[in-house]
């Protein structure tokens, strides 16, 4: 299978690279080299890969393919905060540009396979979110990827364009930015450096490895249905504070208190984040839930 993955040298993209290339496809990977990208991936050499350093917002065509899946994104919801413009840019802006491209393809259109985020759904109080409830993104963020879900919705209506879409919790594991929740906690208690809590370290996200999301994604692209949104989770619900505590237990450290600095909340904070994934179970695949953080 021939596939074009944008952002695959990012933390999600790479992992999902890797194990296309171990299970026998050819990766044209585009990826703009952002300061979360890796300069040094396991798979560089391998004679199937190769990379385009290219913005998909900037991109002419499309190499021929099967499949594309867009991992491309900016991610950090802090980031989108202080500066909301760079995330409309790469979210919304760059899918767009995907799908006009496509759009413009008369013969042997590729699958779009589009990579979203549980976030899209909002503060989630009670039940899990299903793929069919109503989409409330509570920052610039979470209403970058669900104004870039609205427009794959659009194309594939009004061109015809398939796609799959995915909403993935919470993801960890190795070549994570530092920015994020748990290599900014390993890197805190390597450094010494007091880790930096929101609120009261109460809100909860749904935790899964990074490995097991990608699995899920390639099941999705050999098996899933086209034109259809699946949630991907593990069932694996933690409290910030929950997540300092495991973490650090890692270290063999049994008073985590005392390596947390309580800050204030970020602006729109949600709470808690909660998604059913039966919708992926219901094509066969089986999700391997967790019942705490795996050691990486």
């Amino acid at each position: 299978m021939n596939l074009v993955v944008t952002g695959g040298r990012g933390f999600i993209g790479s992992h999902f690279v890797e194990l296309a290339l171990q299970e026998g496809c050819r990766v044209v990977d585009i990826d703009k080299m952002t300061y979360a990208s890796s300069d040094n991936l396991p798979f560089d050499s391998n004679p199937n890969y190769s990379l385009i350093k290219k913005d998909i917002c900037d991109l002419e065509h499309i190499p021929p393919c099967d499949a594309i899946i867009n991992f491309a994104a900016e991610s950090h919801v802090d980031n989108s905060i202080a500066g909301p413009t760079t995330f409309f840019n790469s979210n919304t802006s760059g899918v767009f540009n995907l799908l006009e491209l496509i759009r413009g393809k008369v013969y042997n259109r590729p699958l779009f396979f589009h990579i979203s985020t549980d976030e899209v759904y909002g503060d989630i109080r009670g039940a899990d979110s299903v793929e069919t409830d109503v989409l409330d993104p509570g920052n610039p963020y979470s209403a970058s990827k669900a104004a870039a879900e609205m427009f794959v919705l659009s194309y594939s209506r009004t061109y015809d364009l398939d796609f799959i879409m995915t909403r993935s919790s919470n993801n960890y594991g190795l070549r994570q930015y530092p920015e994020k929740l748990i290599p900014q906690i390993i890197y805190c208690l390597e450094n010494n450096k007091k880790i930096p809590i929101h609120g009261d370290g109460s809100y909860i996200r749904d935790w899964i490895d990074v490995k097991e999301n990608v699995k899920a994604i390639y099941h999705l692209l050999l098996n899933g249905n086209k034109n259809e949104i699946y949630n991907i989770s593990s069932n694996n619900h933690l409290t910030n504070l929950e997540v300092v505590q495991q973490v650090c237990q890692w270290y063999n450290i049994d008073d985590y208190m005392q390596h947390v600095e309580f800050v204030p909340n970020r602006l729109g904070q949600d709470t808690r984040y909660s998604i059913s994934s039966d919708k992926l179970k219901a094509t066969g695949y089986k999700i391997q839930e967790s019942n705490g953080l795996k050691r990486f």
